[in-house]
């Protein structure tokens, strides 16, 4: 036999708000039509407590001894008595008659009404519906009163219908109310849903942004933060595309000489053995160019990954030994102006990098003759700021605004100084684990000068003065 699948229900928010606001909506009505049936119940049988206990005291002062002398007392009676049955039993020892029935009490009783459990003093008797019994004492004289709670019981049948009236009404208008809240509160997440598989499915997934709901408000703010997002790695994947197309373009040159002169030697090397020298020395030169590019993008892609490894260190010491290094590499004179103990966290190595790159890239567009000044001091509001100030030719406005970006290079320099493009962009990359910037301005009267403002930490104690 073939088992037919099981059906799953919807589990949209919607749904699953519909379904629980309405068996919230059904568990509350069902408990207050509860409660107030429970309530009414409650006091209408105070009420009869009150009433019998009026009728017994108002017959415990009068003397009766036959049907005429319970009439007399009903018609007198200020209390509603009709629906009364009295037994009175006089068990005094002078008495001639011990039992007295109000009218109809007798057959009454000829069933015994049956308790009622959990409620006192209330009693069923088939025929009659719900009594009220209550017995009292009193000199020597025992008083059975019971009382018919038909009219009581029609009120609070009365009630029940009122409440189930508006039970199912409310369960039956709530549905239509709550699916309409629902949908208020859901339909823009589905407009959001939609528009995401249509972005998705277009050319350019991060070139069109979510429509923005104007409520409810959480809503709106993630429609807001996933558009920056979808900004932020548009903007990415593009630098992206640009970085891979760049790299190409950068390696395809170096490649390119390689190969000629490859293919110079393979075809005339025999025959002209005085090429291979000058081919060779090519073919060395654009490799080391390659494998410098190359050592260059492993740099720039590692340089997030710094960061974590931050700890506390002089940087002071460590501007001091890098010059110290790269003196011996260029043949301009590097003049140090170095505040002593200035305390940074940071990572050594990205800044080892950081200075390195500065100061050969100074270095690059200087004459051998000129001096390369690398200063390192704090300001007034306790930023630290490494300054390398060259004597070259300088950076036109033009180039100005585009020094930092990946393989940018100058039209009068590309091909007549060497390099990749990527130095300072590496040392811009390198100087946000330390929540650093770079400012570039002309030197006067020739070269330029670049300064790494490094702001201090939140949390840094403030009170030991550094030297300036």
């Amino acid at each position: 036999m073939e088992m037919k699948p099981m059906r799953h229900k919807n589990q949209s928010s919607a749904a699953i708000m519909l379904r629980s606001l309405i068996a919230l909506v059904a568990i509350i009505t069902l408990s207050l039509g509860l409660l107030i049936t429970m309530a009414v119940g409650h006091q209408l049988l105070e009420e009869t407590a009150v009433t019998s206990t009026g009728i017994i005291e108002s017959i415990k002062n009068r003397t009766i001894d036959g049907d005429d002398d319970w009439e007399n007392w009903r018609k007198n009676s200020t209390l509603d008595t009709s629906s009364s049955y009295i037994l009175v039993y006089n068990k005094r020892k002078d008495a001639k008659i011990r039992h007295y029935y109000s009218p109809h009490t007798k057959k009454l009783l000829a069933i015994v009404p049956q308790p009622v459990p959990i409620i006192k003093n209330l009693y069923y008797r088939p025929g009659k519906g719900l009594l009220y019994h209550q017995m009292v004492h009193a000199r020597g004289i025992q008083y059975d009163l019971w009382l018919s709670m038909d009219s009581q019981v029609a009120v609070l049948g009365r009630v029940m219908e009122v409440t189930l009236i508006i039970l199912l009404l409310t369960l039956l208008a709530s549905p239509f109310y709550i699916r309409r809240l629902t949908h208020r509160l859901t339909d823009p997440l589905r407009s959001l849903s939609v528009s995401t598989q249509k972005i998705q499915a277009s050319d350019d997934p991060g070139s069109a942004p979510l429509p923005v709901p104007q409520r409810p408000t959480e809503v709106t703010d993630l429609a807001n933060n996933f558009n920056a997002l979808l900004t932020e790695l548009h903007a990415r994947h593009e630098q992206q595309k640009i970085f891979i197309a760049n790299a190409a373009h950068e390696l395809r040159t170096p490649i390119a000489t390689i190969r000629s002169h490859a293919q110079l030697i393979e075809r005339h090397g025999q025959d002209h053995p005085e090429i291979i020298p000058q081919s060779v020395t090519y073919i060395t030169e654009e490799s080391r160019q390659m494998q410098q590019l190359i050592t260059d993008l492993m740099t720039l892609s590692q340089a997030d990954q710094l960061a974590p490894d931050a700890h506390q260190l002089d940087l002071s010491h460590a501007v001091e030994t890098v010059v110290a290094k790269i003196q011996s590499d260029i043949p301009q004179k590097i003049t140090l102006q170095v505040a002593p103990h200035v305390m940074i966290q940071g990572n050594a190595s990205a800044l080892a990098h950081i200075i390195t790159n500065l100061v050969t890239n100074a270095a690059k567009y200087s004459p051998a003759d000129t001096v390369i000044t690398v200063a390192l001091q704090s300001d007034a509001a306790h930023n630290d700021i490494l300054t390398v100030t060259d004597q070259g030719r300088g950076i036109s406005a033009e180039d100005l605004p585009h020094v930092f970006e990946r393989f940018y290079r100058g039209a009068d320099v590309r091909g007549s100084v060497p390099g990749t493009g990527l130095g300072l962009a590496i040392a811009a990359q390198l100087a946000k684990t330390i929540n650093g910037r770079f400012t570039v301005t002309p030197n006067q009267p020739s070269g330029t000068t670049i300064r790494l403002i490094i702001p201090p930490k939140p949390e840094r104690d403030e009170s030991p003065q550094r030297p300036t």
